[in-house]
């Protein structure tokens, strides 16, 4: 085990551990040399790694402290991971995009208020009015945030979102059968959006499940390379 290594794992479990705790500056380099038996370079490069991952902030000019340890931030943090994953990886994340999709419309349609489903279907609207397919992929991410925030669980907001940011690198929208595509797309959206406004779970899981499942086939069927343009959620 290398230096960093052995600093980052030490640093790890005293979080885990609950020796330090959320919001607790962690202690002066000095001790924790001593007690991790590193150098400084390891602990501070292992402190860097640890910062990435929202699990420690560094603060200037009064030390680091551990983070609040909130799940939706440490979840927020595979995005650091999951944007190398190549195609054939993200098809197999799919597979759980399927079932949390599902899982939140359905809380979605449970908990929706009228002012909620309003906030849904202008949202679609923008989305078949947008003539950019960049800006109605924006407003397709701002479409199934929103069910996810319904849901209320802010874990699964910042897990589907981390989801979501790397499917969203691929392009079909812009290929020759993107109109058709995106129109389809659309349907879908209306669907769902209905499905949670008469408050049925089970119609909304099932259209959020299609849905996703929809855009894993087109993945398949294209293979889009990746591009900085966006395909629906």
């Amino acid at each position: 085990m290398s230096a960093v290594d052995k600093a980052f794992h030490g640093l790890r479990h005293m979080i885990a551990s609950g020796r330090l705790g959320a919001g607790e500056r962690i202690p002066p380099e000095a001790d924790l040399c001593e007690e991790l038996g590193v150098s400084r370079g390891p602990l501070r490069e292992a402190v860097r790694m640890l910062a990435a991952l929202g699990v420690v902030e560094p603060r200037h000019g009064s030390g680091t402290y551990v983070s609040p340890l909130r799940p939706e931030d440490i979840i927020g943090s595979l995005s650091l991971t999951l944007e190398l994953l190549p195609l054939t990886g993200l098809l197999e994340v799919y597979e759980i995009r399927r079932v949390l999709e599902a899982h939140i419309a359905a809380k979605a349609a449970a908990r929706a208020t009228p002012e909620a489903v309003e906030a849904l279907f202008s949202l679609i609207e923008a989305m078949e009015a947008a003539e950019d397919s960049t800006e109605a992929s924006e407003l397709d991410h701002r479409f199934h945030t929103e069910i996810a925030r319904i849901g209320g669980n802010p874990t699964l907001v910042s897990l589907l979102a981390v989801f979501r940011a790397r499917s969203r690198k691929y392009q079909v929208f812009n290929l020759p059968d993107g109109p058709e595509l995106r129109r389809k797309s659309d349907e879908d959206h209306r669907v769902l959006a209905q499905a949670i406004a008469d408050r049925d779970p089970g119609a909304a899981a099932g259209a959020a499940e299609s849905h996703v499942a929809q855009t894993e086939r087109w993945l398949r069927a294209y293979m889009p390379p990746i591009e900085e343009n966006n395909i629906p959620d």
